[in-house]
C-alpha cells in the first residue's frame, strides 16, 4: 500500500477528530437542532444502511434517553418498498457517509415524492446528497478515503450523542446541570478511543493465532454494545472475509447458538448497563462450547487474556461506542494486513456491474477504496 492512507491511519486519527468535534459541538450540530426543534417530534427515523446504520444503532440508546422520544433506524430500501409510513410528528433524515449510495438518494427522492423534506447527514458535504437533498449537513468526518470506514463510524455516533445533548438542552428536556454531567465525561471520550487502541494492540498480539484464523465469527450485545457488535460483524466480515454475523445477545441464545462448536469465534460487548448481568451469563454459556469467546467488559469472570478491560470511571454507559467501537476497527485491520486479505475474490468484479451501490462521484471522494462500501 506504500505511503497511501489505510484504515489505520484514520483509527488512528479518530481521537483528535473526536476532541475537535466535541469541542464544536453547538456549532456542528446547530442546523439539524434547529429543524429538529421546529416542533414537538416524538419519534425519529434514520434511514441508513452498512456502517451508517451502525454508527446510528451506537448512539441510539444515547438519543431515546436524553430526547425522550423513540428512535427508528431503516435501511434505505426497506422505507423505499415498505416501510414508509410518515406521521407529521416523525422528525426523518436519510445518512450516507459518501454521500453517494444509490439507495440512499433514492431514499432522499421518495421524501421529496411524499412531500417531506429531505435532509441528508453525511460525511461529504459536496457529494452527490448536496444536490439531492434539501438539507445537506456535513457530521464532520474530516478526511476518509478509504472505503473500510472507521473514523467516519465513530464520529457518526459522536454526532448523534451532541446532538442530542444540545436539543435536549433547547427543549428542555435535559438539564444543564444534567447536559453539563455527561458533558464532562464526554471530554474523555478522545483518550478513552486512544487507550483501547493501544489495549488492543496488545490484546490482538496476545491473541494472533485465533484472530487469524477464524472461520466463523459471531458478535453480539444488548443496547450500545448490540450497535457496537453490529460494526464488529460487518467490519470482520468484509475486511477479513469470513462469515461474521451480528445479533442482538438474547436473540444470539434463542437459535443462531445451535450452531456452535469450538471452531467458532464470538465477540461479546458488554453494554455495562441492565443487559449486564445478562451477557455474563451469554459469556459463560458461550466459552463452555468454545474457548475462542472474548469480551469486552470490566466483569471479573472474563479472564485477563481473553478480554479488554475498561479502566475508566464509566458514569454514562451509553457513551461506550465512542471508545469500544477502535477495538473493532483495530482487530479487523490487523487481522485483514496479516492476513493480506483486502482482496476480493476475481469473480467479484462483475458484481456491482449487476448491482451498483454507488455513484460515479465515489470515485473522487473514495479514491482509495478496495471495494464499494457505504
Amino acid at each position: 500500500m506504500g505511503n497511501e492512507p489505510t484504515m489505520m491511519t484514520y483509527i488512528l486519527e479518530s481521537p483528535d477528530q473526536l476532541k475537535n468535534n466535541i469541542l464544536n459541538a453547538k456549532e456542528i450540530t446547530k442546523e439539524l437542532v434547529d429543524l429538529y426543534c421546529e416542533k414537538d417530534y416524538r419519534t425519529i427515523w434514520i434511514i441508513a444502511c452498512g456502517s451508517s446504520s451502525n454508527g446510528s444503532n451506537c448512539a441510539k440508546p444515547f438519543m431515546m434517553k436524553y430526547l425522550n422520544c423513540d428512535v427508528k433506524i431503516v435501511n434505505p430500501s426497506t422505507f423505499l418498498y415498505s416501510e414508509n409510513k410518515i406521521k407529521e410528528d416523525d422528525f426523518v433524515f436519510v445518512v450516507s457517509q459518501s454521500g453517494c449510495s444509490t439507495n440512499s438518494i433514492d431514499a432522499l427522492r421518495k421524501l421529496k415524492e411524499m412531500n417531506i423534506r429531505s435532509i441528508g447527514l453525511t460525511g461529504n458535504a459536496n457529494s452527490d446528497f448536496k444536490k439531492e437533498a434539501d438539507v445537506t449537513i456535513d457530521w464532520c468526518v474530516g478526511e476518509e478515503k478509504v472505503g473500510y470506514v472507521t473514523k467516519g463510524v465513530t464520529t457518526l455516533c459522536l454526532f448523534f450523542i451532541l446532538f442530542s445533548l444540545e436539543a435536549g438542552l433547547r427543549k428542555g428536556i435535559l438539564s444543564k446541570d444534567a447536559y453539563d454531567a455527561v458533558f464532562e465525561e464526554l471530554k474523555e471520550a478522545p483518550e478513552r478511543n486512544r487507550i483501547v487502541q493501544e489495549e488492543t494492540m496488545a490484546f490482538y498480539q496476545t491473541n494472533k493465532k485465533v484472530l487469524t484464523s477464524m472461520n466463523v465469527a459471531y458478535s453480539v450485545g444488548f443496547a450500545q454494545g448490540y450497535g457496537i457488535a453490529c460494526e464488529s460483524a460487518l467490519k470482520m466480515g468484509e475486511t477479513i472475509k469470513v462469515p461474521s454475523f451480528s445479533y442482538e445477545a438474547e436473540e444470539y441464545i434463542h437459535g443462531p447458538n445451535l450452531q456452535l462448536t469450538p471452531d467458532y469465534t464470538v465477540f461479546i460487548y458488554d453494554d455495562m448497563e441492565a443487559g449486564s448481568k445478562r451477557i455474563g451469563q451469554i459469556y459463560q454459556a458461550t466459552q463452555s462450547v468454545t474457548d475462542k469467546t472474548f469480551m469486552v467488559t470490566n466483569n471479573p469472570i472474563v479472564p485477563e487474556d481473553h478480554v479488554i478491560r475498561l479502566p475508566f470511571d464509566i458514569k454514562e454507559p451509553a457513551l461506550l461506542p465512542l471508545y469500544v467501537l477502535p477495538f473493532v476497527q483495530t482487530i479487523s485491520y490487523l487481522a485483514s494486513d496479516d492476513l493480506n486479505s483486502w482482496d476480493n475474490h476475481p469473480l467479484f468484479a462483475q458484481f456491482k456491474h449487476f448491482a451498483s451501490t454507488k455513484t460515479d462521484t465515489i470515485k473522487d471522494i473514495m479514491p482509495d477504496c478496495y471495494t464499494e462500501k457505504e
